[in-house]
């Protein structure tokens, strides 16, 4: 039996396929000035892959590289001045075309705690500026997935430390409205790391009771500022001391804030109630960041507050002026009929 005879273009079939792979294999991407493989993005100039119809629409997540295949987000340490790439996976499960809108934005934490991603008409300033998306319009067929490759490349100027940002999607659907989704990425520039906060803007506010006897409350208001290079939660404690430290009273425990990116803020307000109106009272507040890496350093702020007891003040006065009298009577009725 003779073997068989390659035909000339199936041999140039075969080469070709060869060259293809090896091209793939190139490095290509550039990480602090060293040269890594290449990212080999799923489904990249291959037939896209289908997907069940009866799970959900759709799906916006990291695509499985070389940095992992099952990411829950990005996350990256570079220098200043370093770059690398990376890729989005959008997955459309429904049975209509998908359009997804991509732009990069910063982060912030709202004001219920939580961590979110401004809006399209906030301009970034920090990683949001970092990101270079190859598409920033994508449109993914029903049961189809696309992959969108992006670079992230920091500016010299990038301040060591925490920087979160990442990737806003606005997903339009036919019978559907349009709906945002994001994809966090959380970058640590190299150098030292300094967590650190202040307590801002104290102020301790008495209310009082009528009753001369009675004790009342004390409301705790400050700020807690992020002033390091991390983000942290701030583990606080609050008291009110009466004069000399006579007594202490305090909230109990308070809870930590929540996470906080370098440079912002969180408002407290805590209540203390049966507090005597000691004449003077002192709050101090302390928080230290609630972070792995040390140092900690605590940071803690004082105010003031007058507690003067109106009611109490003015019986003793009406007392007083009663006793007043009394004597002065008596004094009257010792003396003789000529004298008085």
């Amino acid at each position: 039996m003779h073997p068989p005879v390659l035909r000339g273009s199936t041999v140039l079939h075969a080469v070709t396929r060869v060259l293809a792979v090896l091209l793939l294999a190139l490095p290509g991407v550039v990480l602090s000035g060293v040269v890594l493989p290449d990212l080999v993005l799923p489904g990249a100039g291959q037939p896209q892959r289908a997907f069940a119809a009866d799970n959900p629409p759709w799906e916006i997540k990291p695509a499985a590289n070389i940095f992992g295949a099952k990411r829950p987000s990005f996350s990256y340490a570079l220098p200043r001045g370093g770059q690398l790439r990376d890729g989005l996976l959008i997955v459309n499960r429904g049975r209509t075309a998908l359009t997804v809108t991509l732009h990069g934005a910063d982060a912030f934490t709202t004001d219920d705690g939580s961590i979110e991603l401004r809006s399209t008409e906030a301009k970034p300033r920090d990683v949001g500026a970092w990101i270079e998306l190859d598409e920033t319009t994508v449109r993914v067929p029903p049961g189809r997935s696309v992959d969108v490759p992006f670079r992230l490349a920091l500016p010299d100027s990038a301040t060591p430390g925490d920087h979160l940002g990442g990737i806003v999607a606005l997903v339009q659907q036919a019978g559907t409205t349009d709906r945002l989704t994001t994809t966090r990425i959380r970058l640590q520039v190299s150098g030292e790391l300094k967590p650190a906060l202040a307590v801002e803007d104290l102020k301790v506010h008495y209310s009082g009771t009528p009753n001369p006897f009675g004790e009342g409350n004390v409301a705790v208001t400050y700020t807690v500022r992020n002033t390091g290079n991390t983000i942290v939660a701030a583990r606080q404690a609050a008291a009110v001391t009466g004069p000399f430290g006579v007594f202490t009273a305090g909230p109990g425990q308070l809870a930590d804030s929540p996470q906080l990116l370098p440079g912002e803020t969180w408002k407290v307000a805590a209540s203390i109630p049966g507090v005597p109106p000691a004449l003077r009272l002192t709050g101090t507040v302390r928080v230290v960041p609630v972070a792995k890496s040390a140092p900690q350093p605590t940071s803690a702020a004082t105010a003031h507050v007058l507690t003067i007891p109106w009611t109490l003040l003015l019986l003793l006065i009406g007392c007083a002026g009663v006793l007043a009298l009394a004597i002065l009577s008596r004094r009257n009725r010792k003396r003789p009929a000529h004298a008085r």
